[in-house]
């Protein structure tokens, strides 16, 4: 007797769009928070800036010296380039491919700002900075950056052909060179027209989803881009397919399932410790930055 494979697929629950909230003259669009959806614990947020072709003599991006405490940014560099400067003394610039992962912890100012050569050259931008929260035992985690180049993401050709760029977590004998605090998985995921891939995942964890271009299926229902695809936790694995060359943000993490107070760039527990972060930045606790 046949084994009924779909027994074991997770399933869409939802897809929530990403609403067009532009900062400037930034493309930007966010699927989450929305209207419908809070958080998908433990992710908070997800900014899409661009797809976008910057001038000569541009401006470039407005995200200057800002505070944060809680939680970790982990940022794509889909196309162009980013320059990061942190009250911890970390500086880099990342280019296409890359992505940066920065962990807030007790308390850290940075800026995410465009390179020289970007302000004076211009050209193609599109960037996806991603929030994952971190439970109460690691808020207060010693603040950590890491840059990573595209040649410093593990390229891994799944079988139905599709490129899987693994950024953190394992993914069969490989692993992805961020140790996340939280063993979150985090990976881009590339594919082409007519491919089919079966994406494992363990029971219980939570999917992060979200379909920066093209037209797929997920498990057998159609998404759309621009969409954060949201997906029970039942399965063991996503069923993908492509019907045109597609790029979808993979992650998945385990549930925290604690009491989430945040105030703009501070994510804790209570309201009490906002007012402790918002009292410890404006006292220099959290260093400072010149840009």
């Amino acid at each position: 007797m046949a084994t009924d494979i779909t027994q074991s697929v997770r399933h869409v629950i939802a897809q929530h769009p990403a609403k067009r909230d532009d900062i400037g003259d930034l493309i930007t669009r966010r699927p989450l928070p929305g209207p419908q959806l809070e958080q998908l614990d433990p992710f908070l947020f997800l900014n899409h800036h661009g797809p976008q072709t910057y001038p000569a003599n541009n401006r470039g991006l407005p995200f200057g010296p800002h505070p944060h405490r809680g939680f970790e940014t982990v940022t794509f560099i889909l196309e162009g380039s980013l320059a990061h400067a942190d009250s911890a003394s970390h500086q880099s610039v990342i280019h296409a491919g890359g992505v940066q992962w920065m962990t807030a912890g007790s308390g850290i100012v940075h800026a995410e700002i465009s390179p020289p050569e970007f302000l004076r050259d211009g050209g193609p931008l599109e960037i996806l900075q991603l929030w994952v929260n971190l439970p109460s035992r690691l808020k207060m985690s010693e603040p950590r950056y890491v840059g990573l180049q595209q040649a410093d993401i593990p390229a891994i050709t799944l079988p139905g052909g599709s490129e899987l760029n693994l950024v953190a977590g394992e993914w069969q004998d490989r692993a992805g060179p961020i140790e996340s605090l939280t063993g979150v998985f985090m990976a881009t995921l590339q594919l082409s027209a007519g491919a089919h891939e079966r994406l494992p995942i363990a029971p219980g964890r939570q999917v992060f989803l979200y379909v920066v271009k093209g037209d797929v299926e997920v498990s057998g229902e159609p998404v759309q881009p621009h969409h954060l695809i949201e997906v029970d936790r039942d399965g063991d694995c996503l069923l993908i397919e492509a019907s045109s060359d597609a790029c979808l943000l993979f992650g998945h993490g385990d549930v925290i399932d604690e009491p989430l107070y945040s105030h703009g760039p501070f994510v804790m527990n209570t309201r009490e410790e906002i007012v402790q972060a918002v009292d410890d930045y404006q006292n220099g606790k959290f260093g400072g930055l010149d840009t």
